[in-house]
């Protein structure tokens, strides 16, 4: 009866043990770009950030915020599989940026966290604006356009005295016959 009694013990624990469904692995962060805690010296156009699962397509929400508090993403987020991007307005204080989101996947709990990466806004942004000439390479350039066009000038003679000659020698043919 004790044996009997352990073996039914045995198989309700081997039953329940096995009938347990194995809980689907739990959705991760996996990476984020820009990488969490870095610091950057260009300003992004988009955080993305990939997760272990595949993502819904509706429901999830990233905010980016900057240090003065504002939001700089531009609201419009993109899921495609396991990643999700949003795009960002121009990036233009220094400091700390806040990451904020909550991702779903099907029959998961949300992934939700925050991270923060660093901005360091370059300090003067300018234009490059022409530099102006030496004085040494205007006069080179006026003296090689007055060459120029003397040169053009003597042609333009020596073509309308070939013109002359050749007209005077066509009449000179003409009349003979």
């Amino acid at each position: 009866m004790r044996k009997a009694m352990a073996a039914c013990v045995i198989a309700i624990l081997s039953f329940f043990i096995l009938s347990i469904a194995n809980p689907a692995q739990a959705n991760s962060l996996v990476t984020t770009t820009p990488i969490s805690g870095s610091t950057l010296g260009t300003a992004p156009s988009a955080v993305s950030i990939t997760a272990q699962v595949a993502l819904i397509d509706s429901g999830n929400s990233i905010t980016v915020t900057a240090p003065d508090g504002t939001r700089v993403d531009d609201g419009v987020l993109t899921i495609d599989g396991v990643n999700a991007i949003i795009g960002l307005k121009t990036l233009t204080l220094s400091g700390m940026y806040t990451v904020s989101y909550s991702l779903l996947a099907d029959n998961d709990v949300p992934l939700a966290g925050t991270f923060t990466f660093n901005f360091m806004a370059p300090t003067v942004i300018s234009s490059p604006s022409p530099r102006s000439s030496s004085s040494s390479a205007s006069i080179s350039a006026t003296t090689n356009s007055s060459v120029t066009s003397i040169f053009v000038i003597v042609l333009l003679f020596l073509a309308f005295l070939v013109l002359v000659g050749l007209s005077l020698y066509a009449r000179k043919i003409f009349k003979k016959k």
